[in-house]
């Protein structure tokens, strides 16, 4: 039984990371890669926790993170595909910005607690029938509305981009975008669509962070959760249904210093605080190891499109 607690509290920390990880998978199939994430994560969480605490309705609270998520990857949006910014540079720039957005903005709510309406409202809920199913059903199935939204997400985003025409234009604009504006493809469109709604993405999993995942506002909430999502996206191959897996797995990782603390081990704690960190490194180097010719990233990944090269 504590094992499958284990696996529960698994679930609802790698949650925040699936939201990022769906997010930048959506950015990168359309060619950009957005190191931002750690600042749309910390936008989307101090905005939340704002909004949650001043209105106390959890629902104004979820909408006010995605719009200061999607809020941040407009900016990037506007530099990288107007303006044709270098992607990699422009992505720090708004990890930074986001780090210091939050820490301004959010000093004066630092140890505050979430408000009682927001708390109850995102309590966990037993569904009927599949909350039954042994074992399976205690982890996944008795879970935050949160968690049970980011369960349609990634079925919603893999049928967007596998089984739609837009998410045909999609894949098509990451893999050859001169082959895509000469089909009469609007790339620019596709573009900021995408990138608009990585930031939401990313700013609803910062958000989880700061009204549900943790009662009190701290002082960096994310604490690197971004970057880890950023690593995820490649361990995932791209695939929103593997992404949901990895994100589980390092949610597993994220708690293990706090099970493993309680059976007096002869290890540092520190060390126990840095494993998702060193798996992230670990991941890195196993992917970049591996030869999969059709799991590759997109082709123009990281590249601006000039319509003038035509």
């Amino acid at each position: 039984m504590e094992f499958v607690f284990f696996l529960s509290a698994a679930v609802k920390a790698g949650t925040c990371l699936l939201y990022a990880t769906l997010g930048e998978i959506i950015s990168e199939k359309v060619g950009h890669l957005n190191l931002g994430v750690e600042g749309m994560m910390q936008m989307g969480a101090v905005i939340g926790f704002i909004a949650g605490f001043s209105f106390g309705n959890p629902i104004s609270a979820v909408l006010c993170a995605a719009l200061a998520g999607a809020a941040g990857a407009l900016i990037y949006a506007l530099l990288t595909v107007s303006f044709k910014a270098n992607q990699t540079v422009t992505g720090l720039t708004l990890s930074i910005f986001g780090v210091g957005f939050a820490a301004f903005f959010g000093k004066t709510f630092v140890g505050k607690k979430v408000p009682e309406a927001i708390t109850t409202f995102f309590q966990p809920i037993k569904l009927p029938f599949l909350g039954d199913i042994p074992f399976i059903g205690d982890i996944f199935f008795n879970q935050s509305v949160y968690v049970y939204f980011s369960y349609i997400l990634v079925i919603a985003i893999y049928i967007y981009l596998y089984k739609t025409k837009w998410g045909l234009n999609t894949r098509m604009i990451g893999e050859n975008p001169v082959a895509a504006e000469a089909s009469g493809i609007p790339v620019d469109k596709y573009k900021y669509f995408n990138i608009v709604l990585c930031g939401a993405l990313c700013g609803l999993g910062g958000a989880f962070l700061s009204l549900v995942y943790i009662s009190v506002y701290p002082v960096n909430v994310v604490s690197g959760r971004g970057w880890i999502a950023v690593c995820l996206v490649i361990f995932a191959m791209w695939n929103p249904g593997k992404a949901m897996l990895g994100a589980y797995f390092f949610g597993a990782l994220d708690i293990a210093s706090f099970w493993l603390q309680k059976y007096n081990l002869p290890v540092s704690i520190y060390l126990f605080t840095a494993l998702p960190y060193l798996a992230t490194v670990f991941v890195l180097l196993f992917t970049s190891m591996r030869k999969i010719n059709n799991k590759k990233e997109p082709a123009w990944l990281g590249k601006n499109y000039f319509k003038e090269d035509r």
